[in-house]
């Protein structure tokens, strides 16, 4: 089985995660933050990037959970956290440290201006698929320069 595992616990690591879920799309319902356990996670279905070179025909889309410990609070702007079935678009995760870290924010930036933001203590994120890969006939479009 091909399925991707990944694990991030530097601003490095957690490049190549965003590299992986940029132009996974979720819904609101995939949102969620245990703040007993200090952990969020968000299950989405991402684009397979890594299987996307070259003039195809098809491409692929996976159901996969992006998990991030040791965090201490959670933010959302430019959407309604109360519409379960509104579709958000991942576009990448930043990390913007605080002081001398490792503490700082993780801002999950989606399409539309909004975003997500987890203060942690430090970086430590998971992404791993969940599921099969079902077909998708389009590629997502980025304009020139991004």
């Amino acid at each position: 089985m091909d399925a991707l595992k990944l694990l991030a616990l530097d601003e490095e690591d957690l490049g190549v995660v965003s590299a992986h879920v940029q132009d996974a799309v979720f819904k609101v319902a995939g949102i969620h933050y245990d703040p007993r356990r200090r952990q969020f996670s968000l299950v989405v279905n991402r684009f397979v990037w890594e299987k996307a070179e070259g003039k195809r025909r098809s491409f692929e889309r996976r159901r996969a959970l992006l998990l991030f410990k040791c965090v201490k609070a959670v933010r959302s702007l430019g959407f309604d956290r109360a519409n379960m079935e509104a579709v958000l678009d991942l576009l990448a995760l930043r990390f913007l440290v605080k002081g001398e870290g490792p503490e700082g924010t993780v801002e999950i930036v989606l399409a539309g201006d909004a975003s997500l933001a987890l203060d942690v203590e430090c970086i430590e994120a998971q992404l791993a698929d969940t599921g099969g890969a079902w077909e998708t006939a389009s590629k997502p479009r980025h304009p020139e320069g991004d």
